[in-house]
């Protein structure tokens, strides 16, 4: 098999104007499932037949869209705008499962430009194994299992593509000279998806637009029975509840069948039919784990993200099971260090620090110079050895001092430089469990009545700061604060 084999592609229309966003999301959608299909058919004939003498190609669709104006848009808006005259571009995939996100965007760019949008198909070819990923019973075997080499009948993931270029600033162009209009490419989000269903085990059309992040199964089971509460409350606006496997239940005395092996991260979705419930994410301890889940739920360009776990109390003047709300990051985890340099802020942002810290008096029922009793703001590190405390601590003790550090964990300041550079509005509101500064070790037994309160607690707190996020217009939500010099105006 070499290259000279001949090409095979679908029909290949000429690209479409639209003036209506939902029109144009119709198109996307027909020119993706035309690729999907024509892909889909000729693999699962090379499934049963002769090795095939042709190779198969198809492309994803792409929104076009040119100026020629420097149109003053709505300054207040931080997105749905282009900053100067040129072409834009960006390849499409799954119009179905972010069918409400393009219409929005693609509707703002109407709206503030007041010029088409072109809808046609690209010259990035779809890779076969993006392509049957929603077709059930349907997997591409791995190399050498077939009787022909698939590299060389079909397209497959290509990594050089599959980058973050655009999202960290690096002056992305496709090769037309076209500049991004989205913060991801249809490979990137393809890729994401793809990991999501493997890390989370659930279908990526469940994620909801408020995600949780913990590293404490305890939250898990409190996650579910606030769950049964509210979708015993027909007024609640909740509609179901989904946990590993895709396993969902939509009354409170359903049973929720565990898997019989769980996923690296677990994940739990409490759904409304509008997508603004609540998604938890376990992702365990770890920076690692906290990059690749926060690097993959980012192309499902959620509203808001949040911390919610254990911590390290550094001061003596805190109990087990006081919070910790983060206004600054400490970023000795290292994961992040080639994308996002280190002397990059990571600013608090205000709409979620008012958010988690209203949710904090009201599940508590204290405010004001009260809520200092059981709540420090300050500034959390987040480090990457776990087991930190054997070392010698003249050099880790003194920068967390002259940091003016609080509390110390292994994903926060993860969660939060990957919101910023995603620009996912992120916050942290943390537990602390041990204080090992101060004798007081993550041990059995060392666990109070009031730790054991707080936690249970903990989690409603997060639940409660999503659901006031929710009523805010996403306007402002997604302000300037998380956009750079030159932006892509899908958001």
């Amino acid at each position: 098999m070499t290259d000279s084999l001949p090409t095979q592609t679908p029909d290949q229309p000429a690209p479409e104007s639209f003036t209506d966003a939902a029109a144009a999301v119709t198109r996307l959608q027909e020119l993706y499932d035309a690729s999907v299909s024509f892909l889909t058919e000729h693999f699962m004939a090379s499934l049963d037949g002769d090795v095939p003498q042709t190779r198969y190609r198809a492309f994803y669709p792409e929104i076009r869209f040119a100026t020629t104006s420097y149109t003053k848009a709505d300054s207040r808006l931080s997105f749905g705008h282009v900053a100067e005259p040129g072409t834009y571009a960006t390849t499409i995939t799954r119009p179905d499962l972010f069918r409400d996100y393009l219409t929005q965007q693609i509707g703002l760019l109407l709206k503030n430009h007041g010029t088409p949008v072109q809808v046609g198909l690209s010259t990035t070819p779809m890779p076969l194994h993006f392509a049957v990923a929603n077709t059930p019973g349907l997997t591409v075997p791995q190399d050498g299992a077939m009787a022909y080499t698939l590299r060389d009948v079909f397209d497959t993931p290509d990594l050089t593509v599959t980058h973050d270029a655009i999202v960290n600033g690096e002056g992305f162009v496709f090769d037309d000279g076209a500049r991004p209009l989205a913060p991801f490419t249809a490979q990137r989000i393809d890729y994401s998806l793809a990991r999501l269903s493997h890390y989370s085990a659930t279908d990526a059309e469940h994620f909801q637009n408020h995600v949780l992040f913990t590293n404490y199964q305890f939250y898990v089971e409190e996650f579910e029975a606030y769950a049964r509460q509210v979708l015993a409350d027909p007024n609640s606006g909740y509609t179901s509840f989904v946990g590993p496997g895709n396993r969902k239940i939509t009354g409170p005395d359903d049973v929720l069948e565990p898997l019989a092996k769980m996923p690296q991260m677990p994940t739990y979705h409490l759904q409304r039919a509008d997508g603004q419930g609540v998604t938890l994410v376990n992702i365990g301890v770890g920076p690692s784990n906290a990059k690749t889940a926060t690097d993959h739920i980012a192309v499902l360009r959620p509203h808001a993200w949040l911390m919610v776990g254990h911590c390290a109390g550094l001061r003596n003047s805190q109990r087990l099971g006081d919070f910790v709300l983060a206004h600054a990051y400490l970023r000795e985890d290292h994961v992040l260090d080639d994308d996002l340099p280190v002397w990059v802020p990571i600013p608090a942002l205000a709409e979620i620090q008012i958010a988690l810290e209203e949710a904090v008096e009201e599940i508590t029922q204290l405010e004001g110079y009260e809520l200092k009793r059981i709540m420090r703001t300050g500034t959390v590190a987040t480090i990457d050895n776990r087991n930190w405390e054997l070392r010698d601590h003249s050099g880790p003790v003194q920068r967390l001092s002259q940091s003016r550090a609080v509390a110390l964990d292994m994903e926060s300041a993860t969660i939060a430089a990957n919101g910023f550079r995603f620009r996912v509005p992120y916050g942290t509101l943390l537990c602390v469990s041990d204080k090992p500064l101060h004798g007081e070790l993550k041990l059995p037994g060392m666990a109070t009545d009031f730790y054991r309160t707080q936690v249970a607690r903990h989690l409603l707190i997060g639940v409660r700061a999503m659901e006031a996020l929710r009523e805010m217009p996403l306007e402002r939500i997604h302000s300037r604060k998380l956009r750079s010099f030159e932006e892509t105006a899908f958001l």
